[in-house]
């Protein structure tokens, strides 16, 4: 490609900054040199770009794209996507501006206009610098379906590229490096990244004090939801649901009433992948577990002025309401104690057990905040990571039966009502799909290789829906029963199940902490 050819598109590259308020016209100079001295071009850049002369996209990523077939043909660098990554990120940092200057913004926005505008101007800037990459996202799929909870959220997530095996091995070689130390550090800001590292130049978060430490807000790369936002300590900190995390909860959406805010549970299988540092995930997205309606109502003689509840869902959840901060907190302490102790062995509910002479604790909470007409809403999601000779895999985590469709953790954002489904399923979905609308014989799909692991689910679907269906119909029936797979995998996370063995094992521990049934 012509030097000439690729300074046009770093002017079209620093107008686009410009418009997206990435950069000033001031900026422009010294961004230009950047990029040139990236791209190891001496020649004289092109004539500048106005914005008013030039249709300026909505993403970077074809500009980009251009700047990098250069680079790969200049051999700066090998033409895969974990280089290519690297590179155009370095690129986008050029245009970035400090994170001083990015915390200012946002809080001389939320000061003088709303906290509403600020997130929005910070959103945007996440999006705009190519943090998140939209033109990865838009491909996951998702949709929404009816099941026996309510409408449920599915997710198949195909944003994360595929690296092809001379990228994995290239990884491997590579000398690890614990700086940083994880992927939330906040170290990460204006990283360079490595083949194991994503690179973080065009990455900036914002500042909180909550419960008078310092956090952090960014945006996830991979927003699985609108406003997917994750709030990190400052200090490479384990994971550790107490009265603290309450208190920073309730903090959190004191400060961004509009947003809703969770964390993961504390311990492994029924936690996150990261527990290795302090954070919470919430956004601007109302999940079906928010909209589950209460089953029964309950109080306690202490706290009479919060409202108690156990909602539809198939997992055990209580969900608290109340106006006043303390009382909701100390309640929730009160639960969260209780049940690390509490024990059920009629219902495979044991709090601790003996591994190695030492004491394994098994029961946490997942925990969720949310402002209602001005109230605290707060769900007390509980979780059991105990497993067994039967469940090997966990008790209260999906069985195998179901592993065809799901096998990883239930995290928070499964917990709320969203699968986050493995991208293997898109071609396997659709081949199912064209079984059931008789676009291929069985003797074809039992050859595919991957299709074994569904084909007992494939002849349930058969015998309830034929094989005739249009391919339009065979698509919708695969999402409806998708979506009941799915509530059955939370179903077998439920600590409780929605039986009357389970509603009466679920009162017997509310009554353990001094819950009681509500007189309406």
């Amino acid at each position: 490609m012509e030097v000439e050819k690729i300074n046009q598109v770093i002017e079209k590259l620093l107008v686009y900054g410009e418009v997206n308020n990435l950069l000033g016209k001031w900026d422009r100079i010294a961004a230009r040199n950047q990029i040139r001295d990236i791209l190891k071009i001496n020649e004289s850049p092109a004539e500048a770009v106005k914005a008013e002369d030039y249709e300026v996209p909505e993403a970077p990523q074809a500009l980009l794209d251009q700047l990098l077939d250069f680079a790969a043909a200049k051999n700066l660098i090998n033409n895969n996507i974990t280089e290519r990554d690297l590179l155009d990120t370095r690129i986008m940092g050029a245009l970035m501006p400090r994170q001083s200057e990015v915390a200012a913004r946002f809080h001389k926005t939320a000061e003088e206009i709303g906290i509403k505008k600020a997130t929005d101007e910070y959103y945007n800037l996440a999006q705009a610098s190519n943090y998140i990459r939209q033109n990865r996202v838009a491909r996951d799929l998702n949709w929404k379906a009816e099941s026996d909870y309510g409408q449920i959220e599915i997710t198949i997530n195909l944003s994360k590229p595929e690296k092809d095996p001379e990228e994995i091995a290239k990884a491997r070689e590579e000398e690890q490096s614990n700086y940083p130390k994880c992927y939330l550090c906040l170290e990460n800001v204006g990283f360079s990244g490595s083949l194991n590292h994503p690179a973080r130049q065009n990455h900036r978060v914002i500042p909180l004090k909550l419960q008078n430490e310092d956090w952090f807000l960014q945006y996830s790369p991979y927003v699985y939801y609108n406003e997917h936002c994750i709030v990190f300590h400052k200090k490479h900190i384990p994971m550790q649901i107490d009265k603290n995390t309450f208190a920073v909860l309730l903090d959190f959406i004191d400060q961004l009433p509009h947003y809703f805010i969770g964390s993961n549970a504390d311990l492994p299988l029924v936690g996150g992948s990261i527990l290795n540092h302090d954070h919470y995930q919430g956004g601007r997205h109302i999940f079906p577990m928010e909209e589950a309606e209460a089953e029964e109502f309950y109080q306690h003689p202490t706290f009479p002025d919060v409202e108690i509840s156990r909602i539809k869902w198939p997992m055990s959840v209580i969900r608290l309401k109340a106006d006043v901060r303390e009382d909701i907190i100390n309640l929730a302490v009160k639960i969260l104690d209780n049940w690390r102790q509490y024990s059920d062995p009629e219902l495979d509910i044991l709090a601790f057990s003996q591994v190695g002479g030492r004491q394994k604790a098994h029961n946490t909470i997942t925990p969720i905040a949310r402002k209602k007409d001005g109230s605290y809403e707060l769900d007390l999601v509980l979780r059991n990571n105990r497993k067994s000779e039967v469940y090997p895999d966990g008790i209260f985590h999906p069985h195998q039966k179901l592993h065809h469709i799901k096998k990883e953790n239930i995290g928070l954002i499964e917990v709320m009502g969203r699968a986050i489904l493995p991208g293997r399923l898109k071609n396997e979905l659709n081949l199912i799909s064209n079984y059931l609308s008789g676009q291929i014989g069985i003797d074809e799909l039992k050859e595919v290789d991957g299709l074994e692991k569904h084909l007992q689910w494939v002849s349930e679907l058969k015998r309830k829906h034929g094989i005739n269906l249009t391919k339009e119909e065979a698509e919708k029936v695969i999402e409806v029963e998708i979506a009941g797979k799915f509530s059955q995998v939370l179903e077998d996370a439920g600590v409780y199940k929605n039986n009357s063995i389970g509603y009466k094992g679920f009162k017997r521990f509310l009554a353990a902490v001094g819950i009681e049934k509500a007189e309406l």
